[in-house]
């Protein structure tokens, strides 16, 4: 707990004296709780706005406290498998995308040894914290001796953090709005794996961001050219004029934890002709 600035009774101090308060009618009503500590009030739909504020500034300050100034982020399928346990996937294609595990802990893993370099300040590894790639993020931090975030979220199945997260970096999340903002708020720069409907939507909000000038520029690397071109038509998105010919180089496909690294470090250098999609 942090010592208070003023010299105004503590919140802390408050809260736990009315654990101990007489037993009575009025102690008992749900209006003599304190505000702040009055877990139904703080989820009455009026609170809202409180909430978004909360679930902004709770990980900011933790991160702020633990000194973390940039972040390399990790997006990912929750389904892709680890080549141990390919034989398990639900389909041929997961099976074929469980090289892409390997990958995400390697690139981790030479990640965290660069941020090693700043005492883990910078270029520190966030994921969703969840399973499939992300697994591979946190692990591969871990291998490399440093710690990962894990930007987790409540879903209506039971789930919990890969045991991989840094403990005190593992953070839970009602918002899928507010999560976003905050696996952007340090990024440094972006890498998407093979992935799904989440994959593409963190994709694509970043891309929106970066193409509209609300975020600075930095690298987008996607992982996997066969995937991502099966997947989408890029050209054709130029080709229609939805999108122009300069947009294809807000991104570059990768096929190995080496290369991201190598464009990383060196993409302020690229020419923009070569960052389009369809060359290098």
């Amino acid at each position: 707990m942090n010592k208070p600035r003023h010299p105004l009774r503590d919140a802390h101090a408050d809260r736990d004296a009315t654990r101990v308060v007489p037993d009575t009618p009025q102690t008992r009503a749900p209006a003599y709780r304190l505000a702040f500590a009055d877990e139904d009030f703080m989820c009455r739909e009026e609170l809202r706005p409180v909430r978004l504020q909360l679930e902004l500034l709770k990980p900011e300050m933790m991160l702020d406290a633990h000194n973390i100034t940039s972040t390399i982020v990790l997006f990912g399928g929750a389904r892709i498998p680890s080549p141990a346990n390919k034989d398990r996937a639900r389909t041929k294609t997961l099976a074929q995308l469980s090289y892409f595990y390997d990958e995400a802990r390697e690139f981790a893993r030479l990640m965290t040894l660069k941020s090693l370099e700043s005492d883990g300040r910078e270029n520190v590894v966030v994921t969703g914290g969840g399973p499939g790639v992300m697994e591979a993020g946190n692990r591969g931090a871990l291998d490399a001796g440093g710690h990962s975030i894990g930007l987790n979220i409540v879903l209506p199945h039971e789930q919990a953090p890969n045991e991989y997260v840094t403990p005190e970096l593992c953070f839970n999340f009602h918002y899928f709005a507010i999560r976003k903002m905050h696996f952007l708020m340090r990024a440094r720069a972006i890498c998407a794996f093979p992935g799904g409907f989440g994959t593409m939507d963190e994709l694509f909000e970043t891309l929106t961001l970066i193409q509209t000038g609300r975020m600075q520029p930095v690298p987008v690397l996607l992982f996997g050219r066969e995937f991502w071109e099966r997947i989408l038509d890029w050209e054709a998105l130029a080709d229609a004029g939805t999108i122009s010919e300069e947009d294809l180089s807000l991104f570059r496909f990768v096929d190995s934890a080496a290369e991201a690294m190598h464009l990383i470090e060196n993409w302020e250098d690229l020419p923009a002709r070569d960052k389009l999609p369809g060359r290098g």
